[in-house]
């Protein structure tokens, strides 16, 4: 199943006793349509609270249901946009390959109203090459310890970044990075820390060194759920059980 959903009113996606989340949503759904108690979902990337996703991936052990009959029993910031029968196996989290996400930046004087709750507004000239340069550090194998809470249930640091870059249209800026999987916060301490090299206050070579395990204390500050969006996951070519 591939859906979309608006974070904002959510506390992410799994499922949380007293919490609105998408997977209570999501499973709730497909139970009223499948006449049962319960259809548990495995997902591909377990959003933060407050994270969008524009191409999330879920399976289910049972049948495939048509996308408008979920929808019309979903709430109006979840959607699902593809549901088909998946081969033999399937698991939408152990068999993703990569996933890809989005953090988007809106830098310029004036806030914007229309895009309020999806965009980091930052009205302060921002170094786009140094942006640039950082992203470009990112790509290869790398030791993100600094760039997850000291509290965290990871037991492995090192991450695949098979892409990373900072796109632009007009005053907007999107960062797009692709890995085999992410830490908790990873995409948005990322975020928060560039910043900190755009604004002139610590430079490219001192983010890259914290790419080397350095702790959590030397990175810069989470920036705020609501830039960020899970864009897709890839299955590999001809693996996907999508399109």
């Amino acid at each position: 199943m591939l859906l979309e959903y608006d974070g904002r009113a959510f506390y992410g996606w799994a499922r949380q006793p007293d919490k609105r989340t998408v997977q209570a949503e999501v499973e709730r759904a497909l139970e009223t349509i499948l006449v049962e108690d319960e259809v548990p979902v495995t997902v591909a990337g377990r959003t933060d609270r407050g994270v969008h996703a524009w191409g999330q991936v879920c399976s289910y052990e049972h049948e495939a249901v048509d996308p408008l009959r979920l929808n019309a029993v979903l709430p109006p910031d979840v959607a699902v946009l593809e549901c088909n029968p998946a081969r033999d196996g399937f698991d939408a989290r152990g068999d993703a390959l990569s996933r890809t996400y989005c953090y988007r930046l809106l830098n310029r004087r004036a806030r914007s109203a229309r895009l309020e709750g999806t965009v980091l507004w930052n009205p302060r000239r921002i170094d786009r090459d140094a942006l640039d340069a950082c992203a470009v550090a990112l790509q290869g194998t790398h030791d993100f310890t600094a760039f997850t809470p000291t509290e965290t249930e990871h037991v492995r640091f090192e991450r695949d970044v098979f892409d990373a870059r900072w796109e632009r249209d007009g005053d907007l800026l999107g960062f797009w990075i692709t890995a085999d999987s992410f830490v908790r916060h990873m995409n948005r301490i990322l975020v928060g820390t560039m910043l900190e090299v755009g604004l002139g206050r610590r430079t490219v070579e001192d983010f890259t060194a914290l790419l080397q395990g350095a702790p959590r204390s030397l990175a810069g500050d989470t920036a705020p759920a609501r830039g960020l969006a899970l864009v897709s996951v890839d299955y590999g070519e001809g693996a996907s059980p999508l399109r």
